[in-house]
């Protein structure tokens, strides 16, 4: 029965129509579980199992009768802490948040729950969802379940470790710095973030924030590429304040033979140095899809100043989160602007200017961002997507000693700043582009690793449906071994 656990979305909505399991059973089964793993995990912080109980309960008797919600009919699944769920606490881990109770469901959350999902757990995230591990002073630390001295990945890490762990059969993340990409490549999951404004984040937010922020999206995780493509389709849908005039319809996938793909590889930049272990994998996996017959170029990139781009990025994603800021951090960054060196561009320096910059400076490197995303249509025009890797090595140990810009990461034998690897969240996310990262394989010392694999705005479903040819021909998901039984 733990098999089941390890099935994908769709396989285990498939069993529940052909009542092969029941509603109730299937939930029963993660509940159990739960108890036995999560506290070795702490992924899962927030639970509602009777009135998922009763829900599931509810979809034994429809089915019984004929009914089937939707296409997740009795899947039991887990959103990201940062969703509000009716009942439920959302604190985004900052402890001045623990006594915030939602009073109804996120847009998205309603929109799962109408497919017949069976929500009844929420999952861990770093404080303000501002990091690549996943720890905070309500819930505690999530560790990675492929070596739990390791981080999950963040800010979707409690997500990311679950589905890995077998503990939920989907996952709702989000994602702004790689924050579904990251814990996907660390845990050795699928996860998807997609094209810009196609998902409303309603609900996703902090108490009385409606503005979408930029750049920031929100997306799934799950054990398998189709379950991202159904998860896609049900939150690709208008926000109310919009659905009047418009709708939302994405273009099927362009190839649908891998040996039809032209694909460009970039494996490495001067941004970021990647570790050889990630680099050996990713390689092995590009090797093989060459030799299914897909054309692959290594050299093929949008006409682009990387160093350029990643600086629009870290200015317009630090401009993006200020607004999550209280009035002293505000304070604080307006006081060290002031001593900066003018020709400082430490990560750090960025950071601040972008924290405290004019309305028409942000005006200009918003222009300039338009510029950008017309070099990478260009580059769409001739190739279907561009493959690269989602962060600079495999999970990383836990390290929680200072601020996430004074810390490094070991990489090749020497460390470097953490934030270097934001350029491979950036690269894509910046412009606004869907990335989908697969599963890629196991590194050298045994610790799974993810394909990014970026498509052309509105591309989601080129990007998804790569990502389970990779999936059908070479292998996916894989269960961490302590966690089988």
């Amino acid at each position: 029965m733990a098999g089941r656990a390890f099935d994908s979305a769709v396989t285990l909505a498939s069993a529940i129509r052909n009542k092969e399991i029941g509603c109730v059973e299937l939930l029963d089964l993660f509940l159990d579980r739960v108890d036995r793993h999560n506290p070795a995990l702490n992924a899962v912080v927030v639970m509602d199992a009777e009135g998922a109980r009763a829900r599931a309960r509810e979809l034994d008797s429809a089915l019984a009768d004929g009914t089937v919600l939707g296409p997740l009919h009795g899947v039991p699944m887990t959103v990201k802490e940062s969703y509000d769920v009716a009942g439920m606490p959302t604190t985004w881990g900052a402890p001045w948040l623990k006594d915030n109770i939602a009073a109804s469901d996120a847009l998205a959350v309603e929109r799962y729950r109408a497919a017949g999902a069976v929500i009844f757990g929420k999952t861990n995230v770093p404080y303000m969802l501002a990091d690549w591990q996943t720890y905070n002073e309500i819930y505690g630390t999530t560790n990675n379940p492929w070596d739990v001295s390791r981080a999950p990945g963040g800010s979707s890490g409690g997500g990311a470790t679950a589905l890995s762990a077998g503990l939920c059969g989907l996952e709702s993340g989000s994602d702004i710095g790689a924050s579904i990409r990251n814990p996907a490549h660390y845990c050795g999951v699928f996860g998807h973030k997609p094209s810009y404004g196609i998902a409303s984040p309603r609900g996703h937010a902090l108490p009385g924030t409606l503005t979408p922020a930029d750049i920031s999206v929100i997306g799934p995780l799950a054990r398998g590429a189709e379950d991202l493509a159904v998860a896609l389709d049900l939150i690709t849908a208008p926000d109310p304040f919009d659905a009047p005039g418009w709708r939302i319809d994405l273009p099927a996938p362009r190839k649908t033979r891998l040996a039809d793909f032209k694909v460009g590889v970039m494996l490495s930049d001067p941004n970021t140095e990647v570790d050889d272990e990630l680099t050996e994998t990713l390689q092995a996996l590009i090797d093989k899809i060459a030799a299914a017959g897909a054309a692959v170029s290594d050299t093929a990139r949008p006409n682009i100043d990387t160093r350029r781009l990643h600086q629009v990025y870290v200015a317009l994603l630090r401009a993006a989160t200020s607004g999550r800021q209280t009035d002293e951090e505000k304070a604080r960054a307006r006081a060290a602007v002031a001593t900066l060196d003018p020709d400082d561009g430490s990560y750090y320096a960025q950071m601040m200017r972008a924290n405290t910059m004019s309305h028409a400076d942000w005006l200009a490197i918003r222009e300039e961002r338009s510029h950008l995303r017309l070099r990478w249509q260009a580059f769409f025009e001739e190739y279907d997507l561009l493959l690269c890797p989602a962060a600079s090595s495999a999970a990383q140990p836990h390290d929680q000693e200072g601020e996430r810009y004074q810390r490094t990461i070991r990489i090749n034998g020497h460390d470097v700043p953490t934030t270097d690897q934001l350029f491979w969240a950036g690269y894509s996310g910046v412009v606004y582009l869907p990335s989908t990262v697969a599963p890629a394989g196991l590194t050298r010392s045994g610790l799974p690793v993810g394909l990014q694999i970026i498509g052309p705005y509105l591309g989601d479903r080129t990007c998804i449906e790569f990502a389970r040819l990779i999936e059908t021909e070479f292998g996916g998901f894989r269960p961490p071994p302590d966690f089988t039984d």
